[in-house]
């Protein structure tokens, strides 16, 4: 009886072990959404996003720890004005033809019980990278009726200095150097 015991005991351990595996999620490209939002001389707030994006998210529930990598096109922001979006990808700003992305790679994730609060990790932009910690304002995991599969998403912040990663135009004219970043992500699992 005892063996018994221990052997259901040494399998339902072997069994939690292997639920503790990472499960890979791909990011869902139509769910998912990089913006920026920095002050305009105080009278207004200049907002962008980025529509070509990419990348994967690993995630261990159970052992609560996890990996993102995200990828942003920069030839791809949009800001609703075309002459703003040109400047925008020039030398004087994120020079896209030298630096064509922004990554960010994270790989603390912090936990309250079941949920993501936090994503810390590094942050790259026109080749300088950056430590940031993008805080969940909200995180789920849910069973997808149309793709018969998980996914986890939340809506995560941050704001960085620009001026950190070499984006310095218009600090002289009066420019903040805070930017808001807000990441909108789902990841299918895969």
């Amino acid at each position: 009886m005892r063996s018994t015991f221990l052997t259901f005991a040494a399998a339902a351990l072997a069994a939690g072990v292997a639920h503790a595996e990472p499960a890979t999620y791909a990011v869902d490209p139509t769910h998912t959404f990089a913006t920026f939002e920095i002050g305009h001389f105080g009278a207004s707030v200049n907002r962008g996003r980025f529509d070509k994006k990419e990348g994967s998210v690993q995630l261990d529930k159970a052992a609560k720890t996890g990996r993102v990598e995200l990828t942003l096109y920069m030839n791809s922001i949009s800001t609703g004005t075309p002459p703003f979006e040109k400047h925008l990808q020039s030398p004087e700003i994120f020079d896209v033809a030298q630096f064509p992305t922004a990554r960010f790679v994270g790989g603390k994730f912090s936990f309250d019980g079941d949920k993501v609060t936090a994503v810390s990790g590094n942050l790259t932009i026109k080749g300088k990278t950056q430590p940031v910690t993008f805080k969940a304002n909200q995180f789920a995991c849910y069973d997808s009726p149309m793709l018969k599969r998980e996914v986890c998403g939340g809506d995560f912040e941050t704001t960085i200095d620009r001026t950190a990663f070499g984006v310095d135009y218009g600090v002289q004219y009066g420019f903040p150097k805070s930017v808001r970043i807000v990441a909108q992500i789902e990841a299918i699992k895969q």
